[in-house]
């Protein structure tokens, strides 16, 4: 999300009717927060022994005497000691082993893995009210059973739990149970435990019901805008259930990546871009069924309106589609597909192949956030800046995931220095004006603390969080800090990012030490 300042929505925000009776507990005003859902954090801790092979053989063990070695002749990285597999001048394969714990609460598992979703729904004659059914199938990665899932609506946030935007009924594959964190999570149980390795499948009937506001799920006018509106699983892993609040002043967006089929049945005077690629068919009498299929995304969005659409293709072969509503100029809307050829194939460039067909942008000068990324498709103002920014989030958060409640750096920042990258700014004045507003403000917070102090959260994370990338690609150099973020992006493509795994990639590319780097620059993890 590319932030600006933060506006209230009591103004354009109306009470919002339920579609269809569900009778669903919710939970009360006075349950436990979020917190409540989720294990102990575990605590980190070096397990592996003789890290540097000054200590000889021990605890290791050595196919062959003399892998581990000081012998003369050779350097080490640091000390004395060092490994030296297959050095002796003949052909053979040497290997190195050491058992280790891992301290309890700190496994990597997420779950439920590969998640896959197919929805059919159709409109009323505006576009901002859908009816259908979703499904979604997924198994179970962990070592421990499952006995439930929670399914996210984020929407709910929009409106309240007496009239949700949101609506599930005719649960299948699972018993509903209470709705909690604001209505925006839904827990259900499974009729039995599902073992590591098992699939299940659970299913629903949906409503969506728009609320004005030209907001990331709002209308404006004839012109709707469906973001986050489809219910999906949240993640379990060594933390619990992320079953995190919403926020309005950035994302608490956490999911892993994912199968979507979308089948959209509406008025054929509405366009209907999505994410994934898209395909219209004739339907009943002046209507249209749009099939959308998105492989490997974490999210699925769409808008409906009158849209004016112009199509390109970016100079690597990337479909583009520009839908303006209708008060963009045909200058302005030409302008923002030039903009996003050019920004996918400069991020595809230094990050990887993009790889999800075509991008879909979305503009409209009213939206009061500014812009929002989801995979495929993008909702943006008229700026050069921002929409490369908000095409840039097709890598950092869409290919390469994080926790966007409790590390938004990670996105936010790595974000806006690829928007640098590709608009040819160096950040050299990066810290003119830096000021910390005190000492627990890190690059790193979660948006639990940004939330507390909203004022702060586009100048540390956006601003200082690309200004230290900036910083580290003149520590390690402008070759290595491209190297290390095209295979870091690969390494992690579809997977999710941690700052931990992130800092750990940096200090393997260089023989510099980074700890007071880190430190100098706030990034904790």
């Amino acid at each position: 999300m590319r932030s600006t300042p933060h506006k209230s929505l009591a103004a354009t925000l109306c009470a919002v009717a339920a579609m269809a009776a569900v009778t669903l507990p919710v939970a009360p005003a006075t349950a436990a927060p979020a917190e409540a859902h989720r294990a102990a954090d575990c605590t980190p801790a070096q397990v592996v022994a003789n890290g540097g092979f000054e200590n000889g053989t021990s605890p290791r063990s050595q196919s062959s005497a003399g892998v581990i070695t000081n012998r003369a002749g050779r350097s080490a990285h640091g000390g004395t000691g060092f490994a030296w597999p297959n050095g002796v001048g003949r052909t053979h394969t040497d290997t190195l082993s050491q058992s280790v714990s891992i301290p309890s609460g700190c496994s990597t598992t997420r779950t439920p893995a590969a998640p896959s979703y197919d929805v059919s729904l159709s409109s009323d004659a505006s576009g901002a009210a859908w009816s259908g059914h979703e499904s979604a199938t997924f198994t179970n990665a962990s070592d421990t059973a499952l006995n439930e899932v929670y399914l996210r609506l984020w929407d709910n946030s929009h409106g309240t739990c007496d009239a949700m935007p949101i609506t599930v009924s005719n649960l299948t594959g699972g018993t509903a149970g209470a709705l909690s964190v604001g209505c925006t999570a839904l827990k259900i149980d499974l009729p039995t435990p599902l073992a590591q390795g098992q699939s299940a499948t659970i299913g629903f009937d949906l409503g969506i019901n728009v609320p004005s506001g030209a907001d990331r799920f709002g209308s404006d006018g004839a012109f709707s805008f469906i973001g986050n509106a489809l219910p999906v699983l949240a993640v379990k892993d060594s933390a619990g259930w992320h079953l995190d609040p919403y926020t309005n002043n950035g994302e608490s967006f956490y999911s892993l990546a994912a199968d979507f089929k979308v089948t959209l049945d509406h008025p054929s005077t509405l366009l209907i871009p999505a994410t994934g690629t898209s395909v219209d068919t004739p339907g009943s009498s002046g209507r249209t069924v749009t099939t959308a299929t998105a492989a490997k995304v974490r999210d699925f969005a769409w808008a409906a309106g009158p849209f004016n659409k112009i199509s390109g293709t970016s100079a690597a072969g990337t479909p583009v589609n520009v839908y303006s509503v209708s008060d963009i100029s045909s200058a302005d809307a030409q302008s923002m597909l030039t903009t996003a050829e050019t920004a996918v194939d400069a991020h595809a460039a230094r990050f990887g192949a993009y790889p999800y067909g075509e991008l879909d942008a979305v503009i409209d000068n009213n939206f009061w956030f500014g812009g929002m990324e989801y995979p495929g498709f993008v909702l943006d103002l008229v700026s050069t800046t921002a929409l490369t920014h908000e095409t840039g989030h097709q890598w950092w958060y869409g290919i390469v995931g994080d926790d966007e409640y409790n590390s938004p750096w990670l996105d936010e920042a790595f974000t806006d220095y690829a928007t640098d990258l590709a608009l040819d700014r160096t950040g050299t004045d990066c810290w003119s004006n830096v000021s910390w507003a005190s000492d627990s403000e890190k690059i790193t917070n979660s948006m639990a603390y940004w939330d507390a102090h909203s004022s702060r959260y586009s100048t540390v994370v956006y601003d200082y969080g690309k200004c230290a990338l900036h910083d580290l690609r003149r520590v390690l150099g402008d070759g290595v800090m491209a190297k290390l973020l095209k295979d870091y992006a690969t390494s992690h493509w579809y997977g999710v990012s941690t700052t931990a795994e992130f800092k750990a990639a940096a200090q393997a590319v260089t023989a510099t030490d980074l700890t007071s780097f880190w430190t100098q620059h706030r990034i904790d993890g």
